[in-house]
């Protein structure tokens, strides 16, 4: 055949078959297909995208062919032997990644030898074999991916309706609605059916990721180019007898391409109002040859800020106009004159300070009694950072001779962000020994309550996020069917952050004469200048500002995991229903973390907490079986089809013990596309080594009374060394039903039952600590403006060196102190159902897909300890709501496509029993893909999020932001243009 007469299918990912030793064909990884039937040249091309393959063949030879279609999850392999039934067009592999077509009777001369490709990635399994699996996996392909729209694949899993986004953003970590606060490099992690980013396992290509944040405990999927993933495997299903400890929830394996032939260039940019600009553009290129491939994938992402004053609902933190309350607190510019109140336990307005014309309070009469300045105290912060990533990722595949193989990957990500944090605000007392004191009421001093805001600005937050993984595996065809796969993998996180502009207290009293001048310092307060407390913020001359406004905060984190790991599989015994496939494997892992901070806040010099370096050893043996009972050769009516699969994993410890986890599976199929599946076991996480190692750090915070009044409170966080592992039991029931070019639904109900977990039940729920009962036991009230012994206590914490506020607020202010230390609290119980469902349409051009997904969450109960009320908390602010849903449909023709989906978020409640509404928006894309001419291999689309640009739901938050991050989005509507060149 003239070679020159072939045609490149337009839209064709251009990456290698995966397949097993033994296959020197097509790939036998499954995957979701939705081709509608027609003609066989359009099937041919979706096939392409669907399966990431390139297909040759001769121009005249589908024309006029059809095919029935195809709709299901099947091995690429399966899904081309059923487009191209009965078409007499036969195929055959010439190059990895590249399929030639041909007639039945041609032979092709032109291709080069078939050869082995490297083994499949079968997540939720240990065997390469592929098939039904008993759990239930969600496949987001390479073409689902693209047609999302969006930026990167962190963004789509966090949309995924069974995914909380309340925890492990960086949206609800800047808005301080995330309730495991760790976040503190901007990181993305999935926190599975709300049961925390840590007990959701982060795999790429089923090895582990270095952890993120300042305790490392989940893994960052922001940190991959997105143009070398080629599919993501949600596994909704514990799975630590397969995969170790933290597959409580589920598992995410992230998949990257297998190979690249050619070269694909990748550009979008979005915009949203008020902000938020991004833009992303990466660059692919690779080639294959006879026996391997090699390929580097570069991405750029660079954002814009957005800032909360432009949003009316997250603005001034006064949410009276949308129905709220006013969180605007007495932290303000100009200041208050404030007072003990011992009733309330809190500081109240006396005065408020009214500057006159000259900018600064000089007499008794610029004084308001009773009266108050009211600010919020996260006025003008950024809600989305300022940010710029680099990603890379390399990967080289080598086969050696007829029996081994080796493969090699690199990734490095460097994330770097910047955002304008909250103002420094405080309560401080103010004596004649200042030159601009004023009292309204011939007072010797005033406690002041003040915001730093219009003096020294917001604070400005920066660090950046540095990532490194490296693997490098062999398998090796030992004969007889059977293969040893070995891998040594490293990855390695670093976070830096630091936060600038802040107020050091102890450079405050100098300035405010309250204390003596500091011969450590060359600032002299009666030649350099006093802190005018009384003004409007123009009072102070810039020398004072520099002085008090040098305090900082810097952190440094860093986490390592190290991974050796030998599997040998086959099969070791023939049943009526097939073979038994058996996999033993043996692992060695090493984990290590340590972090270091220093603090210059309180103290004439800064002051470093190192933590020393953590290690933890990890030595496991695991086994998993799959025991076909029924299979073709011995199939009867209502048994088409029946398999059990068996796994179990033990695990060594070095520092808390072992721990054993099995797990069991059942797949029968009745009749034809039809299978019934069923899954028991166990699951455990072991706590971090933050989590046991940390240092006791106290810090502050308010939290809110009954009454509607808030309390200076003080927080202490820190490790626990007595932690016990948290352990989990998981069932899963379901079923799957594919008929080709039909309807296809999926349905399933799972059952996730926590004990001993491991929580800081305090710090989950700050807003309700006074007046949740079961919290009282992390809770210590004080009144030391009345009491002696309070008094003596909260002297005894704030002059910690460690204590970052030091005498910014006087002692008598504090009216309770919160531990929010890691404990093993009580249990845990989440169940409910997925559903999912497609359907394809074929209207002569035109191919419609209906699909839709949706997660009810029948209920989540949580025991706060345990002997605490056992409360239902679905539907509750900071946590998951009961439905979930995405819905909508998808039309092509010839080169153009396009998308409308609606997503729906159920209604829920704040603590306070308010409602808040349900959130509907629609999103839509529409695609170009040219198939002839210079402008093949071009694909151009066009997405709006949030189409009717619906704010989100009003929310009542303590933060005075009136939305919640975790259920809603406060971009508005969000318009994208992505172009993608296949070379």
């Amino acid at each position: 055949m003239n070679m020159s007469r072939l045609s490149l299918l337009s839209g064709s990912a251009i990456v290698a078959c995966v397949v097993s030793i033994s296959v020197t064909a097509c790939a036998q990884d499954a995957r979701e297909f939705n081709i509608p039937a027609g003609s066989l040249r359009d099937a041919l091309n979706l096939f392409a995208t669907q399966s990431d393959q390139q297909i040759l063949f001769a121009g005249d030879l589908v024309t006029g062919r059809t095919t029935p279609g195809l709709a299901g999850r099947f091995a690429p392999r399966d899904a081309l032997g059923r487009l191209l039934a009965g078409s007499g067009i036969s195929w055959s592999q010439g190059r990895p990644g590249v399929i030639f077509l041909r007639r039945s009777t041609e032979t092709l001369t032109s291709a080069e030898p078939a050869t082995a490709l490297e083994d499949v990635v079968v997540t939720g399994t240990l065997l390469k074999r592929a098939g039904d699996l008993a759990s239930p996996v969600i496949v987001l392909g390479r073409d689902a991916l693209d047609r999302r729209g969006l930026g990167t694949v962190a963004e789509i899993l966090t949309d995924l309706p069974q995914n909380y986004a309340g925890s492990g953003t960086p949206i609800v970590q800047m808005t301080a609605s995330d309730r495991q606060g760790s976040n503190a490099v901007n990181a993305t992690g999935v926190n599975l059916r709300g049961l925390g980013p840590a007990s959701t396992l982060t795999l790429v290509n089923g090895r582990r990721l270095a952890g993120t944040g300042f305790r490392g405990e989940f893994g960052d999927v922001s940190a991959l180019p997105s143009a070398a993933v080629e599919r993501v495997d949600v596994l909704l299903d514990g799975a630590s007898a397969l995969y170790g400890a933290d597959a409580v929830a589920g598992v995410v394996n992230v998949i990257m391409r297998k190979a690249f032939n050619g070269q694909e260039s990748r550009a979008r940019v979005s915009l949203a109002e008020g902000g938020a600009e991004d833009f992303i553009v990466s660059h692919l290129a690779g080639r294959s040859w006879s026996t391997g491939s090699a390929y580097l994938s570069y991405e750029y992402q660079t954002t814009n800020p957005l800032s909360s004053l432009d949003r009316n609902y997250t603005a001034t933190g006064d949410l009276r106009p949308f129905g709220g309350t006013d969180h605007r607190a007495l932290y303000s510019i100009p200041g208050n004159i404030l007072i003990f109140n011992a009733a309330a336990g809190a500081y109240v307005a006396q005065y408020a300070i009214r500057p006159n014309a000259s900018g600064t309070a000089q007499t008794a009469a610029d004084f308001v009694a009773g009266g108050s300045n009211l600010q919020s105290i996260s006025r003008g912060v950024d809600l989305t950072p300022a940010l710029d990533r680099h990603s890379v990722y390399g990967r080289i595949y080598q086969s050696v001779g007829d029996r081994l193989e080796l493969t090699a990957d690199v990734r490095y990500n460097r994330r770097t962000y910047e955002f304008a944090g909250a103002a420094s605000i405080g309560v401080f007392n103010v004596t004649r020994s200042n030159p601009y004191f004023v009292s309204p009421t011939g007072a010797a001093s005033h406690i002041v309550g003040y915001s730093f805001l219009a003096d020294l600005g917001n604070t400005r937050q920066t660090g950046a996020s540095e990532s490194l993984g490296v693997t490098a595996s062999a398998t090796y065809d030992l004969g007889a069917s059977w293969s040893l796969d070995g891998y040594l993998a490293v990855a390695e996180e670093r976070g830096d952050g630091a936060v600038r502009g802040r107020v050091n207290s102890r450079f405050l009293n100098e300035a405010l004469g309250t204390i003596a001048d500091d011969p450590a310092t060359s600032y002299r307060a009666a030649v350099d200048g006093y802190f005018n407390p009384f003004g409007s913020g123009a009072a102070n001359s810039r020398t004072v500002l520099d002085f008090i406004g040098r305090g900082f905060t810097e952190s440094h984190d860093r986490s390592r995991a190290q991974s050796a790991n030998l599997l040998a599989q086959g099969p070791v015994v023939r049943l009526p229903g097939g073979d038994v496939q058996l996999a033993l494997g043996a692992q060695i892992r090493q984990d290590t973390f340590d972090t270091r901070t220093l603090t210059f806040a309180a103290a004439a010099s800064p002051v470093a907490i190192v933590t020393p370096q953590a290690e933890r050893r990890v030595s496991a043996v695991f086994a998993e079986a799959r025991i076909p009972l029924v299979g073709a050769d011995n199939a009867r009516p209502g048994v088409r089809s029946l398999e059990l699969s068996v796994a179990g994993r033990y695990e060594d410890y070095d520092d808390f013990g072992s721990t054993s986890n099995p797990k069991f599976g059942v797949v029968w199929s009745p009749v034809g596309d039809l299978a019934l599946r069923a899954s028991w076991g166990t699951s455990f996480r072991a706590a971090s080594l933050p989590q046991i190692h940390d240092a006791s750090v106290l810090s502050l915070t308010t939290v809110p009374r009954g009454d509607g009044g808030s309390v200076l409170a003080l927080y202490q966080y820190g490790g626990n060394a007595d932690l016990k592992p948290e352990t989990a039991e998981t069932f899963t029931i379901g079923f799957d039903y594919r008929p080709r070019g039909r309807l296809n639904l999926s349905a399933g109900y799972f059952d996730t039952r926590f004990t001993d977990r491991i929580a800081q039940p305090a710090t989950e729920n700050l807003a309700g600590v006074l007046t949740d009962p079961s919290l009282a036991p992390f809770v210590t009230r004080v009144s030391p403006g009345a009491n002696a012994a309070d008094l003596a206590l909260v002297q005894s914490y704030i002059s910690r060196p460690d204590f970052a506020f030091g005498t910014l607020y006087p002692a008598t202010s504090y009216g309770a102190i919160i531990d929010g230390r890691w404990v093993n609290t009580g249990a845990v119980r989440v169940n409910g159902f997925d559903l999912s469902a497609r359907y394809p349409i074929s209207l002569r051009e035109h191919r419609i897909t209906l699909d839709g997904s949706a997660s009810y969450i029948l209920g989540y109960e949580s025991q706060t300890t345990p002997t605490a009320l056992v409360r239902e908390v679905v539907d509750l602010i900071g946590y998951p709501v009961r439905l979930r849903s995405r819905i909508g449909a998808g039309w092509s023709n010839g080169d153009w496509s396009a998308d409308l989906h609606w997503n729906h978020v159920g209604d829920y409640r704040d603590r306070l029993g308010a409602r808040i509404d349900a959130w509907n928006t629609a999103d839509l894309q529409a695609g170009w893909s040219p198939s002839t001419g210079v402008l093949n291999g071009l694909r151009l689309a066009l997405t709006i999020q949030n189409l009717f640009d619906q704010d989100p739901p009003f929310y009542d938050a303590p933060s005075g932001f009136g939305f919640d991050p975790g259920q809603s989005s406060l971009m508005g509507r969000t318009v994208a243009l992505q172009l993608i060149k296949r070379w």
